[in-house]
């Protein structure tokens, strides 16, 4: 009897020892917050972005507006009689005002696109996803289609509301006013990035008098609808789903990061409450749980619960939440951008390794890049050799090989070049030894290089040809070596 009282009393104490080991969970309902039972904001849900005015969106207008402005100005500028920015597929040239780049520079285009993925890690590194917020695309094209749905169909509230009605003539209208913004925007879009790669000025004409290719109205069409799908339809789906910056954004965090972040330590607990009433009082914090920052986000996340990667940096929250301080006689900055360490109290460290190691890249690439893009040589050579017949014997008992050379211009004026070969003594060659070559444009000029025999040491001897500009005071000059074919 002893053992086995001795082995249920062992026995109740482990599962005391278990018990007391659990943390104590309790459901604490916040002051003034009503419970549904369900989610108030689900992550299907459309959302309805409410407008919100502050220094940080005034910040980002007018960065947005200043980004299109370059985007919808730059195809129609004009340098050296041509378009100044034209990347040309077809013709498989690149021009950025005095610089034209060909299939043989993508060596520099390589450079260009290394400088400006550092740079982003830089700044976000520095600044966190500021270029989503305030410089992308896809939020510029966003924010622009919400600002057609404000104008048309009212506030956040009213196309809630408008939603859900049954379809009526005022419901028809302004849904069809507001589509046909959304598509006719789209057009342009579609027109202006096009643009880019195909001659502004007769795409614009071709385009409204209905004179345009098959392919070209094909392109135009997807990249409408693209626009119009992404900015009007899938709007955050794309900022969550199909972005990958947001993905890997995280890499590039620290704790001394700046972000949008909701100070926890001042604003918990929530509640509601008047704005004679004070907080302490109450047991409360300082955020009065009105939504506004969940209401005014364009990712439709709520801020309060921490850094997410769904958060572009847009500022709208702080803006909202800023509005509401002022209203209830509260400090601003309850959602501010800050870093970690700074909500925690301890020192932040603006100069740190990370920053610092993205720093000296970017040195690195811009050198690499001014480096390229100085020492680069306007011009290029191609060489060709006649393939029917390798070497043949003229009627002057000499050995002679025919060339096709292939100069490249590649600078923004017409040139004019002198050609040479070296390598064998008492050449003879036959054919043009000047050749002007437009702007941007190759020519071709097939030659033939005659030697006696008996100043031939083999079968196969090096020779090189030399492509020299002569109506310039700089020396662009290039060579190219090839061989010279003696008969067996």
């Amino acid at each position: 009897m002893r053992a086995n009282d001795q082995s249920s009393s062992s026995s109740n104490k482990s599962k005391d020892n278990a018990v007391s080991q659990h943390i104590p969970v309790k459901n604490i309902k916040i002051h003034g917050q009503k419970n549904t039972g369900k989610d108030r904001y689900k992550p299907g849900d459309q959302i309805y972005v409410r407008k919100v005015s502050g220094f940080f969106q005034k910040l980002r207008q007018r960065m947005n507006i200043i980004f299109f402005a370059v985007f919808a100005i730059i195809p129609w500028l004009q340098y050296n009689g041509q378009q100044a920015v034209l990347f040309d597929i077809t013709e498989q040239r690149f021009t950025l005002w005095g610089l034209t780049l060909w299939p043989q520079d993508l060596t520099l285009l390589a450079w260009i696109f290394i400088f400006s993925a550092f740079l982003l890690f830089f700044v976000t590194t520095f600044l966190g996803r500021v270029w989503c917020g305030y410089m992308c695309p896809q939020t510029v094209w966003t924010f622009i289609f919400i600002w057609f749905e404000e104008k048309i169909e009212g506030t956040a509230n009213q196309r809630r509301k408008l939603d859900k009605q049954k379809m009526n003539a005022n419901k028809f209208i302004r849904k069809a006013l507001k589509h046909s913004a959304w598509l006719f925007f789209s057009l342009l879009t579609a027109m202006t990035f096009a643009g880019y790669f195909s001659p502004m000025q007769s795409l614009f004409i071709d385009t409204f008098t209905f004179n345009i290719s098959l392919g070209m109205a094909g392109v135009l069409a997807f990249f409408a609808l693209a626009t119009y799908g992404n900015a009007g339809w899938m709007r955050e789906t794309v900022c969550l789903h199909m972005c990958p910056y947001a993905r890997f954004q995280s890499a590039m965090f620290d704790k001394d990061t700046v972000t949008v972040s909701y100070d926890a330590e001042r604003g918990e607990g929530r509640g509601a409450r008047g704005r004679k009433e004070d907080p302490k009082a109450l047991g409360l914090g300082d955020c009065i749980d009105c939504n506004l920052c969940v209401e005014v986000c364009p990712t439709g996340i709520d801020i309060r619960n921490g850094l997410q990667y769904e958060c572009i940096n847009c500022g709208a929250c702080v803006d909202a939440c800023n509005g509401v301080m002022d209203k209830m006689n509260y400090a601003r900055g309850l959602i501010r951008y800050t870093t970690e360490h700074e909500l925690k109290h301890k020192k932040v460290h603006v100069v740190r390794g990370k920053l610092i190691g993205y720093g000296l890249l970017l040195v690195i690439m811009s050198s690499m890049l001014i480096l390229e893009v100085v020492n680069r040589v306007p011009l290029s050579l191609d060489i060709i050799r006649d393939r029917t017949e390798l070497a043949k014997e003229n009627f002057n008992g000499e050995i002679e090989n025919v060339f096709t050379l292939k100069i490249l211009n590649m600078s923004q004026t017409d040139n004019t070049y002198k050609l040479s070969v070296s390598g064998i003594e008492n050449t003879q060659w036959h054919g043009a030894q000047e050749i002007t070559v437009k702007a941007a444009t190759a020519s071709t000029l097939p030659i033939s290089i005659s030697v006696d025999p008996y100043d031939l040491k083999g079968y196969m001897t090096d020779i090189t040809f030399t492509v020299e500009q002569i109506n310039t005071d700089s020396e662009v000059k290039v060579a190219q070596e090839s061989r010279f074919f003696n008969k067996r």
